[in-house]
Parts: C-alpha cells; structure tokens; sequence
C-alpha cells in the first residue's frame, strides 16, 4: 500500500480534477480502477496538494520538508512523547521518521532525553529555537486552512468536519 501510495505522490502535478474532465461520476464497474474517482487516491492527492502549499510557506524560510514539519507540529501539541507515538500520530513510515528526527537533532529544533531506566525509550521536545519556529509556522497552517475552507460555508465547514472525523473513525474500524 505505500508503494502504491508513493507512486501515487509522484504524479500529483499531473491531478486534473473531476469537473475538468469528461469521466462519469460513479465508479467504473468494469474492472478498471478510476483513480480519480478512487478516494484513496483523491484523498492523497488532496493531502499532497494542501501539504504542498504549507510547505512552500515555510520550507524557504525555514529550511523544513513536510515531514520535518509534522514532527514538529506533533510535538508542539505532545512534547515529551516517543518517536514511536509521533509514528502513531503521523503515520509517517519508522526509517523515515528516524531520518527527519535525526535531522532535527542535528538543527537543534528538538531535544532527545533517554529514560534513564530504558536507553531504548527516549522523549523528543521542540527546543527554544524549534518553539520559535513552531510558534511562526502554526499561525500561517491556520491562515491557509481557513483559506482552504473558504470554498465551504460555515454549515458546510461543519458537516465537512463532522464527516471527516466519521470518515476517520470508521476507517479505523477496519
């Protein structure tokens, strides 16, 4: 699933939306899968797009990927939690996680503190400068989710939201 998913990334500047093409609305029920109908792909074309645009704000700036940044946004909400629970809140693969943490490590942008009864369990934290940093980013993620939701009324933004979270809990489920 996350090779397909992977492959699925690197096509995302070639997305024509629905209402620029001529393809039914409805599944395909022939066999072939139509991806832009596919919610799976839609959904990670949408998260592609959206993570694009944020990281375009602050990548210059601060020199983050997207990775790098839900990291920092994770442990901004949850310091002093494992990478493991980042993994869990991100769903972002170990290695490459590990990868991004390590180079964050390196940054300064976060602190790692070892359980002194555990040396495999450690605790990640923003440092000041990644508090900074965090403290400078998390207001442009809100600006550009309101801009995002601007499409939607305040009673869609609410149904909207309503089915998201269901969406998520049920997919959970599975």
């Amino acid at each position: 699933m996350q090779l397909i998913l992977v492959a699925i990334a690197t096509i995302v500047k070639h997305y024509v939306p629905m209402s620029a093409r001529d393809v039914s609305r409805k599944p395909s029920t022939d066999g072939v899968l139509t991806l832009e109908r596919y919610l799976p792909y839609r959904l990670s074309i949408l998260s592609n797009r959206i993570s694009g645009r944020i990281a375009e704000t602050y990548g210059d700036k601060f020199a983050l990927s997207v990775t790098e940044w839900r990291i920092m946004a994770v442990l901004g909400e949850y310091p002093g939690i494992s990478a493991d629970a980042v993994s869990l809140k991100t769903q972002i693969e170990k290695s490459i996680l590990s990868r991004a943490i390590s180079k964050l490590l390196q940054r300064h942008l976060l602190d790692r503190e070892f359980d002194p009864n555990d040396k495999r369990r450690s605790q990640l934290r923003l440092t000041e400068t990644g508090q900074s940093v965090y403290d400078e980013i998390v207001p442009v993620a809100y600006r550009m989710e309101k801009e995002l939701l601007a499409c939607f009324s305040a009673q869609e933004q609410e149904v909207f939201s309503d089915l998201v979270d269901r969406l998520y809990q049920h997919a959970g489920e599975q």
